[in-house]
């Protein structure tokens, strides 16, 4: 009879402990803790997403950690350690080298932790998932931009950060729409240059010596964010040319907003951040769930084909930027103009 009621006890004993354990697993699952590391959050553009990423996480149960890493890759690199060893069910990372994560995400995955690439894609490593903008979209954008402004002469493609593989991306787009211009003969790239962390005081230097060596018969420069836009609209601006010569952008960031509005930068892209955030929060947490999220597209990122969610970008012009009030992006007072 003892030894029947040991049994039952046990039995019991056992159950208790499953129970539990799932409802530990339940918990987590209910609860995720997500790292977040971004590139630099002295970008206006990146604390942007901070905010609409974790209020759109947070609504979902998840609890999130943010690391800025400054620009820095040794810095980044030190961060997701640390939150590796906070024990988070996800990482969402914003590269600032996209090359260099290799052996810090075989950590993460070691350890059971799901990577999402957020916006940028991380090369040569085992990420679970991508989410961004179509990159290649973009750049064909920033090109037909300033085609249809100056569809002849002297262009100056001026790059994103070499390091970032968003910057390639772009550049492919680019070229897609300027190549059948260049083989006609109707354009002809005078010089193309990355700009290392997408430094504006980088690209003013860039586009001064362009100048200098073009005697200023510059008639285009397709810029790849609208930081670098606004570093070339200075130099164009000490040689009485801005708003004469057409110029591109992305990011729609306040300053370039104001400059599209005023005439001396010709477009810029909308991203529309709060889309991204809250669609990146949603695929961390399914994710840190073991749910299959829905995914429109593979990018090979040299390790793996990354199952990515794809989102579509806008052109913004004169004509068309009150959609950045209509979607609370800014307000009219903000953007100045009509």
């Amino acid at each position: 009879m003892n030894a029947i009621l040991k049994k039952s006890v046990l039995a019991l004993m056992t159950v208790a402990s499953l129970s539990l354990v799932s409802a530990g697993a339940m918990a987590d699952a209910k609860n995720p803790k997500i790292g977040f590391s971004i590139d630099d959050l002295r970008v206006e553009r990146w604390a942007r997403d901070r905010d609409f990423f974790t209020a759109a996480a947070e609504k979902l149960g998840a609890k999130v950690f943010v690391q800025s890493a400054d620009a820095s890759e040794a810095r980044q690199i030190s961060q997701i350690e640390n939150l590796i060893s906070r024990g988070v069910d996800v990482i969402v990372i914003v590269p600032f080298n996209a090359t260099v994560l290799t052996n810090t995400i075989k950590e993460a995955k070691k350890a059971g932790i799901k990577v999402l690439s957020y916006d940028r894609l991380i090369l040569n490593a085992d990420v679970d998932a991508y989410i961004s903008f179509d990159n290649e979209k973009v750049g064909e954008m920033q090109a037909e931009g300033v085609v249809k402004v100056q569809p002849k002469g002297n262009f100056y493609l001026l790059g994103g950060s070499p390091t970032d593989n968003n910057a390639k991306m772009l550049r492919e787009g680019q070229l897609k729409v300027l190549k059948p211009y260049i083989d006609k003969g109707d354009i002809k790239v005078v010089g193309q240059q990355w700009v290392k962390d997408w430094n504006p005081t980088e690209a003013l230097s860039i586009v001064e010596n362009a100048l200098t060596a073009n005697n200023n018969k510059i008639d285009a420069i397709v810029a790849s964010n609208d930081g670098t836009a606004g570093g070339a609209i200075q130099a164009l601006a000490a040689q009485k040319l801005a708003g004469k010569v057409p110029v591109s952008g992305q990011d729609a960031d306040l300053a370039a907003v104001k400059r599209v509005v005023a005439g001396t930068q010709t477009m810029t892209v909308y991203k529309p951040l709060k889309l991204i955030a809250t669609e990146a929060a949603k695929l961390s947490v399914q994710l840190a769930r073991n749910e299959k999220p829905t995914y429109n597209s593979q990018y090979d990122n040299g390790a793996k084909k990354v199952d990515t969610v794809l989102l579509k970008p806008t052109p913004l012009t004169k004509a068309n930027v009150n959609i950045l009030v209509d979607d609370g992006f800014y307000t009219q007072a903000q953007i100045g103009g009509k």
